[in-house]
């Protein structure tokens, strides 16, 4: 058994979990709580403690020591660093995503660590922590690796400033791993003498919810949401029953440093220990704005002088991000030389508030200009994170009358600025592996509106450009989203009428923006209409359509009047993520049918069918020179994994994981076999995501040349 190298890099996830106050309660009985910290045990104002964050991502963490290979019996946690974003609401649904990043080795009788990172969102939309694994593989060594880095940490050469003493119930095992931790290591004598135990031990993660309530309750009482980090190193086994000490030194205000040894003999079990909280006044300040913070963020938001822009500007001050408050100062039609007024009266207003802000005059319609915005953010802050495309102008006419130079004027502005701004900003954003972009189209674009082409096609034009720009930002941590806003602003004050126009104020507007600017933010590639406190999603849905012919003559205009009903129907219209996706159905639509006219329903045929006539399906002829292996993994009740080595002109079979496939097919099983009989597309079951193919992607299109299935 060997460690899967091809692991690394590897998307984990989404893992999904539910939860409710009783699985608070629970685990914190699991970690030692009890009467004497009855606010972790009773749902009155119940609280929260932060170490329950790795309760709930087991299943995460079983996946990374699944897909890393490693030998189970010689797992162990080597470390564990949590960072907090926002604090745990007492229910909700987890979602966690992250890859495996490293597996260094540490030599041949020495072990080897596995390090994965996740990140954990709430149902709500909140970004609550930050997980960084590192799994203790004791027998899987000597792969001849990378040792990987050292770190230590220096405790202070004094006593501990605070010492927590405490002794886990003799069974605390049983209770603990209710919460998830179901590793037969901590529970069955017979599989812990196996592993070199005298009998079953804590779960490491056991004492380290002891020393993390042990660190809360001498450096931050009665407030666990103030805790922003929380870092270990699990350094020796200990057996239930034997009593602990968690030592504390306190190193600053907001950081301090501990370990917890076994009273009995001084063993270290858990050593390096790093703890960080925020100020009350943080704490405060958070409290106040909800969670959503901007700190160290630099945004930049275009035509920022009034309206919306000032608006977003505001509140993303507020909130701690730095701004660069930018706009030309011109007319409503974009005509004139413009003034620096507008945007210099935001910054003062921003900073009269304690905030940062810099005013930029550029104009978005040049590339130029586009350019010299992102600079100066990159020049007085570092950095740029956010970009709200806000700027714009109008210029309405009929088609009749829309001269050339109005309709330039528009898509200079609008579509063209977008582009200007956004191009060099999401160049900075991808060195830096993080971006979030807001784009700003129109209900005219959307759904359009009486005289307003050059508007409403530069608004719709934003939509494509955010289409294709979410593809090319999702794997540099760059997010893409677009708000159609009502508002009442200088653009539509002689357009709404007076009392809709009072109603409709931007400050209704921001807080979806807001959202949509911060790392909280899960969503990408969307549309959203908003306006006095009302929001609604936008979405493109295809139609099912319907086949007229068989795809080899050209139907007759005749034939599509006559289709025109399931044409135009949209009843289970699909939304696609992609054009690759959405070229699916039609795919689909003409795909052979290989089923045999009097076989039956799909269903009758199972996955262990199709792999038992795998090798009377080989095709010698067509094997020359071809040396690969296949891996099958597939899901739900009828499924199971399935290797098969083709080499040297022969086909072998077999029921399993193959050590180092060359490819690996990932399909549920009803999606398996209706691909093998023909009702399921190969194109369409991949680009839609119900094919995965991990290792040699070109390799897997051997498959249909190798077998006549």
């Amino acid at each position: 058994m060997a460690l899967n190298l091809d692991a690394i890099g590897k998307k984990i996830g989404p893992v999904t979990k539910d939860y409710t106050w009783k699985d608070l309660v629970l685990y914190a009985l699991g970690v030692g709580a009890g009467f004497d910290e009855l606010e972790y045990c009773y749902e009155h104002q119940l609280k929260v403690i932060p170490s329950f964050s790795i309760a709930s991502v087991f299943e995460f963490l079983a996946e990374v020591g699944m897909s890393s290979n490693a030998d189970l019996s010689g797992i162990l946690h080597g470390e564990q660093d949590i960072i907090f974003h926002s604090p745990i609401p007492i229910e909700g649904t987890f979602t966690t995503e992250g890859v495996i990043t490293n597996m260094y080795d540490k030599g041949p009788d020495k072990g080897a660590l596995v390090v994965a990172e996740a990140e954990t969102f709430h149902s709500m939309g909140q970004k609550l922590f930050t997980s960084i694994f590192t799994l203790f593989c004791r027998k899987d060594g000597g792969f001849g690796g990378e040792p990987g880095p050292t770190e230590t940490v220096e405790f202070p050469d004094r006593a501990p400033d605070f010492e927590e003493q405490s002794t886990p119930a003799s069974d605390q095992p049983l209770l603990y791993r209710l919460s998830g931790d179901i590793l037969q290591l901590h529970v069955d004598p017979d599989f812990a003498k196996a592993s070199g135990f005298e009998k079953p031990i804590m779960h490491g993660l056991c004492t380290h919810g002891f020393a993390c309530r042990a660190v809360i309750k001498h450096l931050f009482p009665g407030e666990p949401e103030r805790m922003t980090r929380f870092r270990v190193r699990f350094s020796r086994t200990i057996y239930p029953g034997v009593p602990m000490t968690t030592q504390i030194w306190k190193m600053e205000e907001g950081r301090a440093l501990f370990r917890t040894i076994n009273t009995e003999n001084g063993d270290l079990v858990i050593d390096q220990g790093i703890v960080e909280w925020m100020s009350k006044e943080a704490m405060e300040r958070r409290g106040k704005s909800g969670g959503i913070r901007f700190d160290d963020r630099v945004a930049i938001v275009t035509g920022a002088g009034a309206g919306l822009g000032r608006t977003y500007a505001m509140e993303l001050a507020k909130r701690g991000a730095k701004v660069v408050v930018n706009d030309l100062g011109g007319a409503r039609d974009g005509a004139g030389e413009g003034s620096k007024s507008p945007a210099d009266q935001v910054v003062d207003e921003i900073k009269a508030e304690g905030g940062e802000a810099l005013a930029n005059y550029d104009s978005v319609a040049t590339p130029e200009g586009g350019r010299a915005i992102v600079d100066s953010a990159v020049k007085a802050f570092g950095r740029v994170d956010m970009v709200i495309n806000n700027a714009g102008i109008l210029r309405d006419k009929t088609i009749a009358k829309m001269e050339p130079e109005n309709w330039d004027a528009i898509m200079d502005v609008h579509l063209k600025g977008a582009y200007n701004v956004t191009r060099p900003a999401f160049i900075k954003m991808r060195e830096n592996g993080y971006g979030r972009i807001v784009l700003t189209s129109s209900a005219a674009g959307l759904y359009g509106n009486f005289g307003q082409t050059n508007y409403s096609a530069a608004k719709m034009g934003l939509v494509g450009f955010m289409n294709t720009l979410k593809l090319e930002g999702e794997k540099h941590n760059i997010r893409v989203n677009t708000v159609a806003p009502v508002a009442g602003t200088r653009l539509t004050e002689d357009v709404l009428p007076p009392d809709l126009f009072e109603k409709l104020t931007p400050e209704f507007v921001a807080p979806l923006v807001l959202y949509l600017c911060s790392e909280q933010c899960p969503v990408n590639g969307a549309i959203y209409n908003a306006g006095m406190g009302y929001f609604n999603r936008v979405a493109f849905l295809t139609g099912p359509g319907a086949v007229i012919g068989d795809g080899k003559e050209v139907p007759t205009p005749e034939a599509v009047a006559a289709n025109m009903d399931g044409i135009k129907s949209l009843e289970d219209a699909e939304e696609f993520p992609n054009a690759t996706a959405a070229f699916g159905p039609m795919l689909d639509a003409f795909s052979p049918k290989k089923k045999e006219e009097n076989a039956g329903p799909s269903a009758k045929l199972t996955v262990k069918d199709i792999f038992e006539r795998l090798p009377n399906a080989f095709q010698a002829d067509k094997a020359a020179g071809v040396d690969v292996v296949f891996q099958f993994d597939i899901s739900g009740g009828d499924g199971g994994s399935w290797y098969v080595t083709v080499k040297d002109g022969t086909c072998e079979v077999a029921e399993g994981s193959a050590g180092s496939p060359t490819t690996t097919i990932k399909m549920a099983d009803d999606d398996f076999v209706k691909l093998i009989i023909g009702e399921l597309n190969a194109m369409s079951a991949f680009t839609s995501g119900k094919l995965k193919v991990e290792g040699d992607l070109m390799k897997s299109q051997l498959i249909e040349k190798l077998f006549s299935l």
